[in-house]
């Protein structure tokens, strides 16, 4: 007994004896830690001797990229590019940056730049929605930097970036306006429809020049696929993010690209191409004709637009608008109810108590053929020609055409109807 009580007072003894505190787990405070990590990034983004390549990724538009060129100083002004349009692309604008510990190290844009731009609410600026704009960001979380790069975090919508150090031709390229948008002149391409030609493969091809994205459909093993991706404008071209694989075909970057004799020429993966005219689209979605139609009918809808066919490069090409009371064109199948024979190609007008169809070609049921072509049957005209009839005869007269239509359908409820005779002319339909 008297042997555990010694025992136990050693162990008090002890205990009582030991220090209240514990060793640190760093050597430096929290405070000293983070003015280190900003002092070091404030090195990495002034010390690269040519500046910097961004890529940016918008959370508002999945699969957008757009490219930028930055140059930081230690005056905490950066000097910038962007290749979201031509103007920026070739202007430079000059605004503020800092490095700001908000739980993290953080690179914050805190004047109105290119990059705001993006994230601008006001839509009309980018194409994006009203009151977010395209979802991306000005001030970025550091996720870290190895290398060549610095990889960053939108704070507010966790839009994704990352710096790359840019070499001298890219400076040079961007300060000497050397960037190549020659990929714009896709919009002089007056057919709906465009052929890009890879070698010996073929693709439709649509440019979103807004969103930087790139869709690609083609047919494989008898099946229509489809693949979008996002660019960005390079010396040479543009640069894919991701590239686009198919069977063996990787295609990373249009280079040499130039726009002449009616078509863009460049090269692909190593091999010739070309983006060209074309009326017929690789892959035609047969079923699209009836499924449009049917959808109105089944659901006793009608189609509508507002400005009505697209034509030789002209929207509104018949000035639909110029018709006194105008409100927009309707295609209304069995317009008397389902199951009876009268379609309805209806200018509509507003009025005191509404709009209403005041006028418009009829037709009975639509023909479609086995090579995916509707074709409309004119039997007649219904009401009173206006005095100004030439947007109205413009509009039957095309609407008419016997080689009809091939119908691609966009959203769940919007399609475009594209002539299949010189593929030049369009409409697009939505319903509500």
């Amino acid at each position: 007994m008297k042997n555990n009580l010694i025992c136990l007072l050693f162990i008090m003894t002890g205990m009582f004896a030991c220090k209240k505190e514990t060793d640190p787990v760093f050597d430096k405070s929290p405070d000293e830690r983070i003015n280190e990590a900003l002092s070091h990034y404030q090195q990495v983004l002034t010390s690269a001797p040519y500046g910097w390549r961004a890529l940016v990724y918008p959370a508002g538009v999945p699969g957008s990229v757009y490219g930028f060129y930055f140059s930081f100083s230690d005056a905490n002004r950066v000097q910038m590019f962007s290749d979201f349009t031509a103007t920026s692309t070739n202007a430079v604008k000059e605004s503020s940056w800092r490095l700001k510990a908000l739980q993290q190290p953080c690179l914050l844009f805190d004047t109105y730049s290119y990059l705001h731009v993006l994230c601008d609410p006001d839509a009309s600026h980018n194409g994006g929605q009203d009151g977010q704009g395209l979802g991306s960001d000005f001030e970025f979380a550091i996720n870290g930097a190895a290398g060549d790069s610095v990889w960053l975090t939108g704070r507010f919508n966790k839009s994704k970036a990352v710096l790359i150090k840019a070499t001298q031709q890219e400076k040079t390229a961007y300060y000497q306006q050397q960037i190549n948008r020659s990929i714009d002149s896709i919009g002089a391409i007056l057919t709906y429809f465009h052929r890009l030609t890879v070698g010996s493969s073929s693709y439709d091809i649509s440019i979103n020049n807004f969103l930087h994205q790139i869709t690609f459909t083609w047919i494989a093993d008898g099946k229509v696929k489809t693949k979008t991706t996002g660019y960005t404008y390079t010396s040479t071209g543009i640069s894919l993010s991701p590239a686009f694989n198919d069977n063996g075909i990787t295609i990373s970057s249009f280079d040499q690209v130039k726009w002449e004799n009616g078509a863009i020429n460049f090269t692909a993966g190593g091999k010739t191409a070309s983006i060209t005219e074309t009326v017929t689209p690789v892959a035609i979605d047969y079923a699209a004709p009836k499924r449009w139609y049917e959808y109105a009918v089944q659901n006793e809808k009608y189609w509508a637009t507002d400005g009505g066919f697209h034509v030789n490069g002209q929207d509104n090409a018949f000035h639909l608008n110029s018709l006194p009371g105008y409100a927009f064109l309707t295609y209304y199948p069995q317009i008397n109810g389902p199951g009876t024979d009268l379609d309805l190609l209806g200018f509509v007008l507003r009025g005191d108590d509404g709009n209403i169809i005041a006028y418009g070609p009829g037709y009975s049921a639509p023909t479609y053929t086995s090579d995916g072509r509707i074709i409309f049957n004119d039997i007649g005209f219904s009401g009173s020609m206006p005095a100004n009839k030439t947007p109205v005869e413009k509009t039957r007269s095309l609407m008419a055409d016997p080689m009809g239509y091939y119908l691609v359908q966009l959203r769940p409820l919007t399609y475009a109807m594209v002539s299949a005779r010189d593929g030049k002319s369009w409409i697009t339909w939505q319903s509500f």
